[in-house]
């Protein structure tokens, strides 16, 4: 597909406004028209705002004017001021749309289709959810689902196909771990894919056996391909229930702007399709997955753009390692509770260099999957050397995750310009198991939030979602306490990377905006900026930081329409 496509009239998403859509590479952007017709303006008045100005100093605001969906002004004097309508925000906290930095949005909206075993306490309790979920979707070739973490569970033990067989044996059943690094399986999933006790693990994954060599139903991140190889083909019809399930899911919880961390060629042109057809409920920035046969037409075709920012296609998401719960993590030395293993490393070293010259070579920013200190050492590594051969570090390339970081590695970071996209519920999940995993002297470079961020490095934030749940204001608390939603640990874990309300704050607005190269549009409810706001119940720069999470969203608007409310 051309990505510059030519001008094409259509609905915006929920809007009852008529837009000329224009894609338009990098190169052209700058030459673009734009022909739109618009309500005249409106006054926002009545609510307690805050934004980040674009120094990223926190401003209050009483009211603000929206024009063609961008904000106007703040602040006027409403009696000298004529505008054509009012929202009255009933005097509502208002905030900017919360971006979040990494997440999958089909995933999202697949789980929230699929058999969640998030709530799962033990292997058996989750094959009887798939059990139930099954007798309830008879038309179902494949019973898929996810969610299931065998670090909740008392036994903290693999589960296996047979768990899975004595409650559903005649349809196959794949179940995601709730990291997406490893799958579960029963019997017949393993006989349609042919795995058999001699079928070797690929590169890069593992196929879990017991002592005779037998496969016990678990496969670790690339041996999940062996599997997903054989699940029904996703459909545009199936794409568009995910994308609505999921838009709807993150506008309720204040999400206007998600970066989307890895998508296939299929999902690249159905995203395209969706957005000249205005159907794209939240704005996406979207990472082209490293991994697709057609990465190279995908980077041929240059960035794109839609004028209405919807959608922005400028990166790459690649797979370094895997995660920490499943022990797939790339670790410099060995797992302090499994001496003989070191995770695994996605991206074989001998193709890094070819991967990291031709994504960063098209112009293309890299944003590299890395979560264990020796996947996020060789990322360094990468990225320094392909910098001094080529240049391209005013890409903003990042690393996703970047969650276990040898010390000497930190400041790395901000000396190379590679920005440490990270999720603050991970550590709130992680603290039960991330010390076993590593020992206490690793956890020095752990989930360093504010190390990173002291060093002058902007800090993206996200939720990982649907690894972790999509609430933004759940991160925010996570950022601020280093505490789950239980007020566990009391003095927090490893407080002394918490990060206060305001940082944590620009790393969902400002920061993500930056880390997406929209900080002209998005981020701030300035002057210029798209009107992307929504209106909370509660003041989150006041009120006690253990109930951060409990905000709830009472409205969002989407450049100066409300697409929510409660």
């Amino acid at each position: 597909m051309n990505s510059t496509l030519s001008a094409l009239t259509f609905k915006k998403h929920s809007l009852s406004k008529l837009l000329t859509a224009t894609f338009a590479t990098a190169a052209t952007l700058g030459a673009m028209t734009t022909t739109l017709t618009v309500d005249a303006a409106t006054l926002v008045e009545n609510v307690k705002g805050y934004t980040l100005n674009e120094s990223g100093k926190l401003i209050t605001f009483k009211n603000l004017v929206i024009d063609e969906g961008k904000v106007v002004a703040l602040d006027i004097d409403k009696d000298n001021t004529p505008v054509d309508s009012t929202i009255d925000g009933k005097g509502k906290v208002m905030l900017p749309g919360l971006i979040d930095a990494h997440g999958h949005l089909l995933g999202l909206g697949a789980n929230l289709l699929e058999v969640d075993l998030r709530e799962s306490s033990s292997a058996q309790d989750a094959a009887k959810t798939v059990a139930e979920y099954a007798f309830a979707n008879g038309q179902q070739a494949w019973i898929t689902g996810r969610g299931w973490n065998q670090e909740l569970w008392s036994d903290r033990a693999f589960p296996t196909a047979a768990d899975l067989d004595k409650v559903i044996s005649d349809r196959p059943v794949a179940l995601a771990r709730v990291d997406s690094h490893a799958t579960w399986v029963n019997s017949k999933a393993m006989e349609i894919a042919g795995i058999t006790k001699d079928t070797p693990s690929p590169a890069g994954g593992e196929i879990i056996k017991d002592a005779d060599g037998n496969p016990t139903g678990v496969f670790i991140d690339n041996a999940s391909q062996l599997i997903e190889a054989h699940l029904p083909k996703a459909s545009n019809a199936i794409y568009e229930q995910q994308l609505h399930a999921a838009g709807e899911h993150l506008l309720a919880n204040g999400v206007t702007s998600m970066h989307d961390a890895g998508i296939d060629r299929d999902v690249y042109d159905f995203y395209l399709k969706e957005a000249v057809e205005g159907d794209l409920p939240v704005r996406i920035y979207a990472m082209v997955s490293a991994t697709d046969p057609e990465l190279s037409t995908m980077l041929g075709n240059g960035t794109i753009r839609d004028k209405d920012d919807f959608l922005y296609i400028r990166s790459v998401k690649a797979y370094g390692d895997g995660a920490l719960g499943s022990r797939g993590a790339a670790l410099l030395e060995p797992y302090s509770d499994a001496p003989h293993q070191h995770g695994l490393l996605l991206t074989q070293p001998e193709d890094m260099t070819q991967l990291f010259t031709t994504v960063i070579g098209a112009g293309f920013q890299l944003n590299y999957h890395a979560i264990g200190d020796k996947a996020n050492h060789v990322a360094l590594n990468e990225f320094e050397t392909t910098f001094k051969s080529i240049g391209g570090s005013e890409l903003r390339n990042r690393i996703e995750h970047a969650q276990v970081i040898a010390p000497d590695d930190l400041a790395r970071f901000s000396s190379l310009k590679v920005l440490p996209s990270m999720q603050p519920t991970h550590a709130t999940s992680d603290k039960n198991m991330a010390e076993d995993r590593l020992g206490k002297d690793r956890m020095k470079g752990a989930y360093a939030w504010k190390t990173l961020l002291d060093s002058g490095i902007a800090l993206p934030l996200g939720s990982d979602f649907p690894v972790e749940l999509a609430n933004p204001f759940y991160g925010l608390h996570a950022a601020v306490t280093r505490q789950d939603r239980n007020n566990q640990p009391v003095k927090g874990w490893y407080a002394h990377e918490a990060l206060t309300i305001e940082q944590a704050f620009k790393g969902f607005t400002l920061d993500a905006a930056y880390a997406g190269h929209m900080e002209d549009t998005l981020g701030t409810l300035t002057p210029g900026k798209w009107a992307d706001f929504i209106l909370v119940d509660q003041d989150i720069f006041t009120i006690d930081a253990k109930d951060i999470w409990k905000t709830e969203v009472h409205a969002t608007y989407v450049a100066g329409e409300e697409v929510f409310s409660k």
